[in-house]
This record gives C-alpha cells, structure tokens and sequence, in this order.
C-alpha cells in the first residue's frame, strides 16, 4: 500500500510538472492569438475581460502595408537558400562519406573547429567583404551568408547518416555497371530521405525566421523580410501598432507549424539516424 501511495505522488509530481510548463510555454501564445483579435493597438488598454473580436489587423495586413511584400520576399528567400542547401550539403557529405582524397581528416577538422566560433564574431566580417561584393541589400549577400554559414554542420550532420549506409550497397552497384552519379541518385538519396527532410526544413526555416542578418545587409524596405518588417512596427517610440505586431507574427508561425506538424516523424528519424552507425 504505501509503494502504491509513493508511486501515486510520484505520477502526480510529474504531471504537475507537466502541466506547469504547458501553461508556461502556452500561455503567451494565446496572449498573441486574442491579442491578434482584439479592437484598438494598445494590448494592455483594455482587459481581455470584456473582449472585443475583430479582423481589422488582418484586412490592414494584407491590403494596407507591405506585409504581402515582405512575406514574398521571405518565401523566395527561404526556399532559395533550401534548394542550394540541399544541393551543396548532399554533395559535400558525400563527397567525405565515400571518397579518399589528400588531408580529408585535416579538411574535416578545419571546418568543425570553424563551426566552435559564434556567428556574432564574423558579422563585421561579413558586413565589409559583402560590401566589397556590392552585394549589401541584395538577397544574393545573404543568401551566400545563409549557404555559408550553415554548410558546415549540416555537411557534418548528413556525412554521418551516409556512413551509415552499407558500403557493400555501393559495390554491388558497380558490379552491375552503375557509377557514381547513379551511385548518389538512385541508392544513396532514397535511403537518405529523412535526413534529407531535416535539412529541408533547418535551411528553410533559418531565412523565415531570422531578424540579425537582414537588419545587417538589407537597406530599403521594399527588400525587407517579415521579421525585419513587422519589428519596425513597434521598435520606435512613437509606434504603438502591437496588435497588428501579434497578428503578423502568427501568419508568420503558420507555415513553420504546419511544416513542422506534417515531417515531425521524418525530423525526429533524421536527427537519430546518423548518430549510429552499425
């Protein structure tokens, strides 16, 4: 009786925590969505109490600022850099994962040590050798920062999924007159979908949702992202637009949620996957 009673307390702690952070990590949440919802620009003007609904931030959203402009901009962006992404990524971990070549372990090496410094050292960096390009407020600087910048680990990442795979799968292929495009395309990418998922989403995900680069490179505002737009709502002191700020945040969220809802299950088998290797 009393290991039952113990057993009881201890199920109760752990749902007593569970709930708790639910609340904790839900809660601003629905703030934003009756926020979203709520009359006037002010969120703390009135009590949620006496709720008033309305549509008007959205109807604003789409036909009276640039936020259409803004969330095209951000989309072509987001895939862009997903399709170069996948392209170089596929390509450099295979590259590692299957062929020998002079100083591998060295090359390896440099890039993960690389990969040890945070992103915030190199900005003035990046700021001056773009500038040197032309290429400040044009999404081709930062679509090359954005490639850049996460190559390194993803090529780590899926390296290590493709060792994973049996390099006997490769050698049967040769016997049967296959060679090394067929190799990758036809054998390696199929076995390979769920990391490649992950990587999809990791490259599309980092343009959708970043506020630093932008601000650094981009200059006019037909060129801004959504995180960059939307801020400028409510970043001076004489702007008071936070109802219209929570609205456009949560057509932000929608895509990310709903990719996120759909791969969940390719996400979760992509990160595990290359961390074993039989």
């Amino acid at each position: 009786m009393l290991a039952k009673r113990k057993i009881n307390l201890a199920n109760g702690l752990v749902y007593l925590f569970l709930i708790t952070n639910a609340v904790i990590v839900l809660a601003p949440i629905v703030w934003t969505i009756l926020a979203s919802f709520k009359p006037g620009q002010n969120l703390f003007s009135t009590s949620f109490g006496g709720f008033g609904f309305t549509l008007e931030h959205y109807k604003t959203l789409l036909f009276e600022t640039s936020y259409v402009q803004w969330y095209k901009n951000t989309l072509i962006l987001s895939v862009l850099n997903m399709l170069i992404s996948l392209v170089l990524v596929t390509m450099t971990a295979y590259t590692f994962s299957r062929y020998r070549f002079k100083n591998k372990r060295n090359v390896m090496m440099g890039i993960l040590i690389l990969q040890m410094f945070p992103a915030f050292l190199s900005m003035t960096a990046i700021y001056i050798f773009l500038s040197k390009l032309n290429l400040i407020d044009s999404y081709l600087g930062l679509l090359l920062v954005y490639v850049t910048g996460s190559l390194p680990f993803l090529a780590w990442l899926v390296k290590g999924y493709f060792d994973a795979i049996p390099t006997s799968l490769d050698e049967a292929a040769k016997i049967d007159g296959a060679g090394h495009f067929t190799i990758f395309w036809e054998i390696i990418l199929p076995l390979a979908k769920p990391i490649m998922v992950f990587v999809a989403l990791v490259s599309f995900t980092a343009p959708w949702m970043d506020f630093i680069l932008p601000t650094l490179i981009l200059r006019s505002e037909e060129n801004q992202t959504l995180a960059v737009g939307i801020f400028s709502w409510i970043s001076s002191q004489s702007s008071e637009n936070y109802t219209l700020f929570t609205a456009g945040a949560l057509l932000v969220a929608v895509p990310i949620t709903l990719l996120f809802m759909l791969l969940q299950k390719h996400i979760a088998s992509g990160l595990v996957s290359g961390a074993v290797k039989e």
